[in-house]
């Protein structure tokens, strides 16, 4: 409250918004190890949050080093030991972020674990295959390895309740998860666009394989409007004017940098199976949504069915990952055309899943698949029981 010379101006400040990450507690009961600790997950996801919420509930002094900032960069690479615990002065741990920028940031890593025993180096990295292809050899032994994706269903029904998230299911499948649409209601969109344009591909557009922006930008409109049906590499390419081998590394580098994901298609030699298709899906909804500008309501869109089947496997992805559950992953089709939208198998045991947006769900798995696969359990997903599913 200020004073002022007639009366009182109230002044809200709005409080910061905290929410519970799983992986949090995960990463907790590895610090102080004698490893590195690796977080890998896409820009803007809520790394650096996490970490420095986890730090600052650990009571632990730290000190944060940015690797996009170039005195960081050059301050650790060709370093020593010495110059390393000068730096790190009275601090416990030293957390690095964006550290796939910083050249040799293997070597500087396996001197903290080596050299610098008494401290904890956590680093995070929005492209898995530059800081994956920097540090497995020299930290081979020394290392744990976590990706972050951004917010979950599990996460947020845990934050503010089931049933105020289960309301919200409709917001979430056109907005997505990313912390700062969640935490800014009424700018969703606005903030969806400039995530998707800048932050998001940022590190892919610095590679110097991604050297045709415009073809990475035709490639992920083809994706997108593609949600939710089979994948062909060759199809792609005609449509974005590419060769299929650009294509193919573009999607890998995009998998990589926490973009999108392969469901590849289950194929155990029955008859008609699909043998090598494959689907392609976005970790969060809201940036498929914001590649093709669309963020229309679900009650008017025609994509409402695919939108919903890629949610809810990404939202599964999630679970199973925080979980530590080992589940290979896959959709099913056979060349006349029968479908199941995603097949797990857990050990030898195989589940099956259809995914309908309707208040009265209902689906029939085709003969073919229950007749070759007599002890898969089929299941149907919808809004009424999604929780059992992913949270």
């Amino acid at each position: 409250m200020v004073a002022t010379e007639n009366s009182y101006v109230f002044l809200w400040l709005q409080p910061r918004i905290m929410i519970n990450r799983v992986l949090q507690k995960s990463i907790e009961k590895h610090l102080f190890k004698g490893k590195a600790i690796l977080l890998f997950g896409s820009r803007q996801c809520g790394k650096s949050t996490m970490i420095e919420n986890m730090l600052a509930a650990q009571n632990e002094k730290w000190l944060y080093l940015n690797g996009d900032e170039a005195d960081v960069r050059e301050l650790l690479t060709n370093t020593t030991s010495a110059r390393l615990r000068s730096m790190s002065d009275n601090n416990t741990v030293v957390f690095i972020d964006e550290a796939h920028r910083i050249p040799d940031i293997g070597i500087t890593l396996k001197l903290f674990t080596d050299q610098l025993k008494n401290i904890q180096v956590i680093a995070t990295g929005s492209s898995a295959f530059e800081l994956a292809g920097r540090v497995n050899e020299p930290l081979t032994g020394r290392k744990y390895e976590f990706t972050l994706y951004p917010l979950s269903f599990g996460e947020m029904a845990a934050h503010h309740g089931l049933l105020e998230e289960k309301r919200l299911l409709e917001n979430r499948m056109i907005y997505g998860y990313y912390p700062e649409i969640v935490t800014n209601q009424g700018e969703e969109a606005k903030l969806l666009k400039l995530l998707a344009n800048s932050y998001l591909y940022k590190d892919l557009l610095t590679l110097e394989q991604i050297k045709k922006p415009v073809l990475l930008e035709k490639i992920l409109k083809a994706l997108a409007l593609q949600v939710g049906n089979e994948v062909s590499y060759h199809e792609l390419a005609q449509t974005v004017g590419a060769d299929k081998e650009t294509v193919e590394k573009y999607i890998d580098l995009l998998e990589k940098s926490f973009v999108v994901f392969r469901l590849p298609a289950l194929n155990r030699n029955v008859r008609n199976e699909i043998k090598k298709g494959k689907k392609i899906f976005f970790y969060d909804c809201g940036i498929r949504n914001a590649i093709i500008n669309d963020f229309t309501r679900v009650g008017s869109r025609t994509d409402t069915g695919a939108l919903w089947e890629n949610f809810v496997i990404a939202e599964r992805m999630k679970y199973l990952h925080y979980k530590e559950i080992d589940t290979a992953m896959f959709f099913w089709r056979t060349t006349q055309q029968q479908e199941i939208d995603l097949i797990e198998e857990t050990g030898k045991k195989l589940k099956a899943y259809e995914f309908k947006w309707s208040k009265t769900p209902k689906a029939k798995f085709p003969l073919t698949f229950t007749a070759n696969y007599p002890g898969a359990e089929t299941n149907v997903i919808s809004p009424a029981n999604i929780e059992d599913f992913i949270f």
